[in-house]
């Protein structure tokens, strides 16, 4: 019997496609799901009062979350309160410097790897909060856009 393909054969279709991980979004305290892979903590700080053996993260990186400026401003502290359309715009450009990183989680995406960004216990609003936005920016770096 001879086999038909639907094309001519390419020099590509032995090729196993390459795995790609997942990119999720969680708060910091909520518990680990088994698919979570690599947990990583975006805030620029710290929860207050945890102790290091109750931390629920695998990695703490304060550079991919917003500057102290701009955390400030989200919440009007000292400072009058911004809209959530300034507080993208200001992140993601903060976000520029932050190329190398970004780009670091997307290799490990590409790898197959599996990386949870987690953001503070109380920001219940993941469409308003830089966990969305640092999600779509390694989205991009995987894309071979210009993640911003």
């Amino acid at each position: 019997m001879e086999l038909i393909l639907p094309h001519a054969p390419r020099a590509y279709d032995h090729v196993t496609p390459m795995a790609v991980g997942m990119i999720k979004t969680r708060r910091w305290d909520d518990p680990r799901e088994a698919d979570d892979g690599f947990r990583l903590l975006v805030c620029r700080y710290r929860p207050r009062g945890l102790a290091k053996v109750d931390e629920t993260w695998d990695a703490w990186d304060p550079e991919l979350g917003p500057s102290r400026d701009l955390h400030a401003a989200a919440y009007g502290k000292g400072v009058l309160q911004i809209p959530w359309p300034t507080y993208r715009v200001r992140y993601l450009t903060e976000m520029k410097r932050q190329r190398a990183r970004i780009d670091r989680l997307a290799e490990r995406v590409r790898a197959g790897e599996t990386i949870t960004l987690l953001c503070s216990s109380s920001c219940d609003r993941e469409s308003r909060c830089h966990r969305s936005l640092l999600k779509e920016l390694i989205e991009a770096a995987l894309d071979g856009g210009p993640g911003e």
